[in-house]
Parts: C-alpha cells; structure tokens; sequence
C-alpha cells in the first residue's frame, strides 16, 4: 500500500509511518439543541473546520458518561467533520432542505447534518439490518425529529425519482484511513479488496444518483487512500450525466491535501501527519448548476387536534408538529413533512419516522423513551433528576429508589439531560430504559 501511496500528492512515507505510532486523537461533536451542565474530560482545541467540534487531551470511558446517552454529544472523528465545513460553503443560507445520508450507520454524519440549519429533514439509510438498528439508536438519542431511518439497497432509491436536494454517500470502502484507529483494518486489506470495494462504490452510485435532483449537491466520501476509490471514482461520476464538480476553499493550515482527476474533479484527502484526523477523502458536485431553493420545506400552522389534548403533559406547546396515529401508536412529525414522509413510507422500509410519542390504551398515553429523549420533549413534564451513581444504575437498568413525589410517569434526568422514563406504582419503580441499549460495563 505505502508502494502506491508514493504517487499520491502530499504523501511523506517517513511522517506517515511515524503518524501511525502515535495514538489517535480523540475528538466528540456537541449536539446544539441540548444542554450540557458539565463535561469532565477537558478539552485540547477545536475541530478547525466544525462549529461544534472538540478535541479531548485523552479517550475516557464514554460508556460510563451520561451525557452520551442522553445524546448531548457524538463522539466523532475529527476527520469526517469537514462534511460540515464542505456542505455548509456550498448551501449558504438555503433552508428546509431534504438530505439523504445513504450508508449512514452508525449515524455521526447523519447527526450533524440534522444540526445543521439548512435541512428540514434528513433521511439516513443503511442497507444492513444489524447496523440499521444502531443507526435507529443513535438517531433517536440525538433527538432531532427531521431525521428519519431507512433499511434499504441502493437500488430502492432509483424508484423514488429525482426528489433529494442534497446526498452524502460515505461509501463503503478498504477503510484504510483507519490503520491507526482500528489495526485489524490492516489485516483485512488487499488490493483485491481495493478493486471489489471500487466496483461496489460505483453501483451503490448507479443505484441511488436518479434520486437526486437537477441543481442538488451530491456528497462523495471515503476513509480510503487507494486512488482507486477516490480519484478513479470521481473520474466515473464526471461521466455519468451532467455532473460537475465544486470547489471547496479549506484554510491552508488544515493540512488539507487537494488532488484531481485526470478531467479535473477536486478532491480533498486528510493524511494523520498533515491534519489532526484519520485518513479521509471527501469531493462534491452538482447535478447541472448548483441551484438551492430558499426554502424547499414550507411549514403550516399546527392546526388543532384531538390528539393535543393527550399530548399536553409531555409535548412542548411551542413546538412545531403533526401528529400521525399508526397501528395505536402516535407518531409527531415536523410541519411540512407529513406527505413526503408518507410518500417515502409506501416505497421503503422506514425504521424510524417521526417521534414516537407512546402507544394509546383506553384513550391514555403511555409516553415512549424517543419522546422522553427528543426536542419535542416538554420542559414541565414530570421528572426526577439522579445522582451519577443512580443515573448509572438507570441506564444499566437496574432499579432505583429515587425520591419520587407521586405516582406515574416520570422523566428521569441527570444535570439537567433526559435519559429516559421510569413509572413509579407506589411499591415500586419500573425502569422502562431499552434493554437493548443497557451499559454492561462494570
């Protein structure tokens, strides 16, 4: 690999080997729309190229930290960030557009795409099952309602017709931008590997590009070095219809490397001796003409509904929504995207859509942990705030003997973070926290 890396642009095989004695930096994304009281880690600097990028001094047990489970912050490459820097320079001061993250698990760009102010919803998919449901997690701890989950191929997408503003395809690849952080990536390289992960990236295009819209921006990623999956792959989407390729303008001392194709699409590689990141690779284009509208996602007024009268105890009365019964559950959508997210939902295997705000017995609500951990979430709705010890035993789901004032449902809290719900029967209090998602360190 090192043999091939000599002809890439910016590549020092002396800096490259010693970047990959050293530890990795370890990096977290903040996420805007929820509190966080404290964070005990420190921190080393700003991700240059993020708006809410930090650098740890070292990697502690984020097991072990609330506030990553209430989903107050991704932990997140620093590296694969620049997606934030490279959309926002493009998309200016459009708003409410639909963004499709097509291979997104586990879920850190399809975060920070939901936190970012030109999207009025994001939808992220992911073709393997497994990993769909960590995407699922994941999106509903950061508890932004634009975001949807979908567990389709590539190919599902062709059907849906050009309707996509913006697509991020992190392609799946040999990961050899990951040496550093995961060694056993380094096992499972060839250069067979390297072809087969080639020809996958460019059906996974063919597949999903009809979707995008003339005028929208199409995204393109790696954590590969090998041309082949980079400067060969762009070099194929400049043949395929009128795509065009866009330049970004990285600040010089982010050790950013630019390369182009042999027709000239640019690219922007991150080595480990150049930039304080893993290996990555990222390139955009437009469809014709970058052409965004000012605001693609109209809302409406919230009209009122039967439904509101159930939702007053845990739904913010300010917040924008609609809501949808499916199947006796209550499912609150942001205003403007009811029809495409019905419309989406007759063509794909939506995992996720909407919040869901409980399940209706008798008429009642009985409050789902995604409402509990959303920005739907209203400030008055009952809760009890634990110590760390006891917020630790909540999301082990062990029992807790909290200082309850009544009986019911509660929200349980730690610094001020939603975790979750419990219910308290009088003799005893149920944790209701996902099994699924329990700590199991000790």
């Amino acid at each position: 690999m090192i043999d091939r890396l000599t002809k890439l642009d910016g590549f020092d095989t002396p800096a490259f080997l010693r970047a990959h004695d050293c530890e990795p930096p370890v990096s977290v994304r903040f996420n805007p729309h929820k509190p966080l009281i404290s964070f005990t880690h420190g921190f080393d600097g700003r991700v240059p190229w993020s708006s809410r990028g930090f650098y740890l001094p070292h990697r502690p047990k984020f097991t072990l930290d609330p506030a990553l489970h209430a989903g107050a912050y991704y932990v997140q490459e620093a590296s694969s960030m620049f997606v934030e820097h490279a959309i926002g320079s493009l998309l200016g001061d459009a708003k409410g557009l639909m963004a499709l993250d097509l291979c997104a698990a586990p879920g850190g760009k399809a975060t920070l795409l939901a936190s970012m102010p030109q999207f009025g919803m994001v939808l992220a998919n992911e073709v393997v099952r497994a990993r769909s449901g960590i995407l699922c997690e994941n999106a509903v701890k950061w508890g932004d309602p634009k975001v949807m989950v979908s567990n389709n191929d590539p190919a599902a997408f062709s059907s849906l017709g050009p309707c996509f503003d913006v697509m991020l395809v992190d392609a799946p690849c040999s990961g050899s931008g990951m040496f550093r952080k995961d060694p056993d990536a380094l096992k499972e390289w060839s250069l067979h590997h390297v072809q087969l992960c080639s020809q996958r990236q460019k059906r996974i295009l063919a597949d999903a590009l009809p979707s995008l819209r003339p005028g929208g921006l199409l995204v393109y990623s790696t954590c590969s070095y090998s041309p082949e999956e980079d400067e060969d792959v762009l070099e194929w989407i400049m043949q395929h219809e009128d795509y065009r390729p866009l330049s970004l303008d990285p600040d010089p001392q982010w050790g950013i490397q630019m390369t182009r194709s042999i027709s000239g699409a640019l690219g922007y590689r991150f080595f480990p001796d150049k930039v304080r990141g893993e290996g990555f690779f990222l390139a955009c284009f437009s469809k014709g003409a970058l052409d965004m509208p000012g605001d693609a996602l109209e809302a409406k007024p919230r009209s009122s509904s039967s439904h509101d009268k159930r939702l007053n105890d845990w739904v913010d009365a300010a917040a924008d929504y609609r809501v949808r019964e499916k199947s006796g559950n209550l499912f609150l959508l942001p205003s403007g995207l009811e029809h495409r997210v019905m419309e989406l939902d007759k063509q794909l295997n939506l995992r996720k859509s909407g919040v869901k705000a409980g399940t209706l017995i008798r008429d009642e609500l009985v409050p789902d942990h995604e409402l509990a951990l959303s920005r739907y979430l209203s400030g008055d709705s009952p809760f009890i705030e634990l110590d760390l010890p006891n917020a630790l035993k909540y999301l082990r789901k062990q029992e807790i003997l909290p200082q309850v004032p009544g009986r019911g449902w509660f929200v349980v809290r730690h610094q001020g973070l939603a975790l979750g719900l419990v219910k308290h029967l009088g003799n005893r209090v149920n944790n209701y926290y996902p099994a699924s998602w329990r700590i199991l360190m000790s």
